[in-house]
């Protein structure tokens, strides 16, 4: 099975070639230099190169506060460059799935987010990346949007890596804690999004299309996390990083951020039978892969 995945060096895509070498899949990334999500004339020749059976779209400009200054590029590559391979998915007619975001949230729902939540995205890369549903819903019914939030791994630059650096300097750090969220691990959202490239390819079912949520289960907050990878990294052999928790207005960024990122995943789980662990359990295995047996990205 030939899947073609946008991204070279990005956590989740990185995530898919470790695991889909494994699973004696074909994973074909693509990006930059060769081509060039921002410049959508770049895409079709590299798509049609492939010969896919499905195309799993997780390139995203993902530079939040950036993205307030570059509305242009961020729609670029989160809206029209998910549209074009939309469209080109029905052409070549394949399944396409689009890894989306919480940040099409406003984040002022009392309880968790389900799929029938209307979207109200509060920054330039949630509006982006809401453009990039629509467009690709409005290019073709065979496709499966998962929203996923708070995304960490052994690879690229993360929060949990962040976390790390930071603490090899620092006795102590400050972060956010009236953000609310579900971190999620990227070999989870790979492990889930093969699984359901593989179901989509060969079953025409339309209810197992559409837009569904992909969280690690549990939530918890920006200060309580660091908390936790602190805690696991002292297990490891590091030394103890004191968090001291602070509200977002102490903390000011150019863009909004949701106060509320919790997704809810019961959908995913009845129609595709997928949970993916709970975070805690996830954060330990990339501990474990950052501190216990430092791993390189593979080229």
């Amino acid at each position: 099975m030939r899947i073609l995945v946008t991204g070279k060096n990005g956590q989740v895509d990185t995530a898919l070639q470790v695991l889909g070498d494994q699973l004696g899949l074909e994973i074909i990334r693509i990006g930059r230099p060769e081509v060039d999500l921002a410049q959508t004339d770049t895409i079709e020749d590299a798509v049609r190169a492939a010969r896919p059976d499905v195309i799993i779209s997780s390139a995203a400009y993902t530079a939040v506060d950036k993205a307030e200054a570059e509305p242009e590029l961020a729609q670029a590559i989160n809206g029209d460059a998910a549209g074009e391979l939309a469209r080109l998915a029905k052409n070549l007619n394949i399944p396409i799935l689009h890894l989306s975001t919480d940040y099409v949230f406003a984040g002022d729902k009392d309880g968790v987010y389900d799929e029938n939540d209307a979207p109200a995205p509060v920054s330039v890369y949630g509006k982006t990346k809401l453009s990039g549903e629509q467009q690709i819903a409005a290019q073709t019914d065979n496709h499966v949007i998962l929203r996923t939030a708070w995304v960490y791994s052994p690879y690229g630059n993360n929060f949990v890596k962040t976390m790390l650096r930071l603490g090899e300097t620092r006795d102590a750090l400050s972060v956010v804690a009236d953000q609310h969220g579900c971190p999620t691990y990227a070999p989870e959202i790979a492990r889930a999004l093969l699984a359901i490239a593989q179901q989509v390819a060969i079953d025409l079912d339309p209810t197992i299309r559409g837009t569904f949520h992909l969280t690690g289960q549990g939530a918890t907050t920006w200060a309580a996390f660091a908390s936790a990878i602190f805690a696991g990294a002292v297990q490891r052999g590091r030394k103890d990083v004191q968090v001291n928790p602070i509200t977002t207005a102490e903390y000011p960024t150019p863009a909004s951020r949701p106060t509320n990122s919790r997704l809810n995943g019961d959908k995913l789980n009845a129609i595709y039978g997928l949970q993916l662990d709970p975070w805690e359990i996830s954060l330990a295995d990339c501990l474990d892969n950052l501190i216990n047996v430092p791993i390189k990205d593979p080229s």
